[in-house]
């Protein structure tokens, strides 16, 4: 992990005073039921509460769904950069929240053209992947994991299936070897660095995946190939390999771990909702119907951390002081009553923050790679084993101890075994 060390005028500002009703983001309410606990901050707070991050540090989370995106639409005002942060003073080193804010040189934390030239790079890098090819290979990869539990009549999704297909990938088009031990080990520190479980250590994980995107980058520039890392490499900006494998290390992480969850989630709805099961087998507009309802009403990534204030202003009704930071509330936003006046999401609109909004979301065409990886996973699993049906009860399922990403422990399924 790079130096995050804030910059020097920004050590002067004393920070926000915690508010005496912020509220932790953590407890077994975000674990499994995020919803009613971001009903209850809105009914108390409205559309912006104070909440604590881990070891009480104060932070805002935006709740209403036109004030983050305002807050997205407006780098002006709510930037990036995250030297920006007036409680660099109370972060202490080993924080486990700094794979998420500590400052890098990378797309995520770039700012007005400089983003732009990165974001660029990116963009055409992804527009490289041949969708057709991508979905090819998905039901090849797909083919593989199922081939690996059908003979059982019973399998665990998660780890064996939904984290696995996008995770394989993933590493395939940025021209990676999807079956070594050495990309297990990198998918698996990426995990811990993105949605670390008790006793995970993010920030040692962090940098285990820099040193491997390091070696990736340095053997693409000896023998380039048709893969993601060599577009960005040789694009006409220019981008140092520091560069390239800070932004590869957005990209990949991007298109494993939410991509997973949305793939687990996606299953979850089809095999726990009856409005699926007359025609789930195989039912590629009930499955698009499901991929979407997921992204309203259990996006993978929940909140995102952040923007910081680059002024004092106002925002739903409070004052924010420069340097300030906003966790943006993705799923609260995407569940707003100010939207959804009558509590019913409809599935067939698009319009949802799930990839973010303004200039810095989820870059083009990443939302449709994304979809291609997901939809293909869902349908083929659902074409070789038609029959699929949750083993258990669908209150026994229970969700990573997570904030940030909703996505499932694991998601136990029976079958009629099925040669593989």
């Amino acid at each position: 992990m790079t130096d995050i060390d804030p910059a020097p005028d920004t050590l002067a500002v004393p920070g926000c005073p915690v508010n005496p009703d912020a509220v932790p983001l953590a407890g077994l309410e975000y674990q499994q039921t995020p919803s009613e606990l971001y009903r209850s901050l809105r009914r108390r707070h409205g559309p912006v509460a104070p909440v604590l991050l881990d070891g009480d540090i104060p932070a805002w989370l935006v709740l209403g769904y036109t004030e983050v995106t305002y807050v997205t639409s407006h780098d002006d005002l709510f930037a990036r950069d995250s030297r920006r942060w007036n409680q660099w003073h109370a972060i202490p080193a080993d924080w486990p929240l700094l794979p998420y804010v500590g400052y890098q040189p990378s797309v995520l934390f770039a700012e007005g053209e400089e983003h732009r030239r990165r974001a660029g790079v990116i963009t055409q890098a992804l527009a490289g992947v041949d969708q057709f090819e991508l979905a090819r290979d998905c039901r090849q990869l797909a083919g593989r994991l199922i081939a690996g539990f059908a003979g059982s009549g019973r399998a665990e999704l998660m780890s064996g299936y939904a984290h696995a297909l996008p995770m394989r990938a993933a590493v395939r088009f940025c021209g990676m070897p999807d079956g070594s031990p050495e990309t297990q080990g990198l998918v698996e520190d990426l995990r811990v660095s993105l949605d670390a479980a008790e006793g995970d250590d993010p920030v040692a994980a962090y940098t285990r995946v820099g040193e491997r995107i390091h070696r990736l980058v340095r053997e693409k520039r000896e023998r380039p190939g048709p893969d993601v890392t060599s577009r960005m490499l040789t694009h006409p900006a220019g981008l140092t390999d520091e560069e390239t494998v800070q932004d590869l290390i957005s990209v990949i992480a991007a298109a494993q771990q939410p991509t997973a969850n949305w793939i687990g989630n996606t299953l979850r709805l089809l095999l726990t909702d009856e409005r699926f099961a007359v025609n789930v087998s195989g039912g590629r507009l009930s499955v698009g119907e499901a991929l979407n309802e997921v992204l309203w009403l259990d996006t993978p990534t929940q909140n995102f951390i952040g923007r910081w204030a680059v002024h004092d202003t106002q925002l739903g009704g409070r004052q924010i002081r420069a340097g300030d930071c906003l966790v943006l509330g993705l799923a609260a936003a995407n569940t707003d009553p100010q939207i959804w006046p009558e509590a019913h999401v409809g599935a067939e609109n698009s319009a949802h923050l799930s990839f973010s909004n303004g200039e810095h979301r989820c870059p083009y065409p990443a939302p449709l790679l994304a979809d291609v990886i997901a939809r293909t996973a869902v349908e083929t699993l659902l074409e070789r084993l038609p029959d699929l049906v949750l083993e258990g009860e669908p209150g026994e399922l229970t969700w990573r101890p997570s904030i940030w990403m909703r996505g499932l422990n694991d998601l136990p399924v029976l079958f009629t075994p099925v040669a593989p």
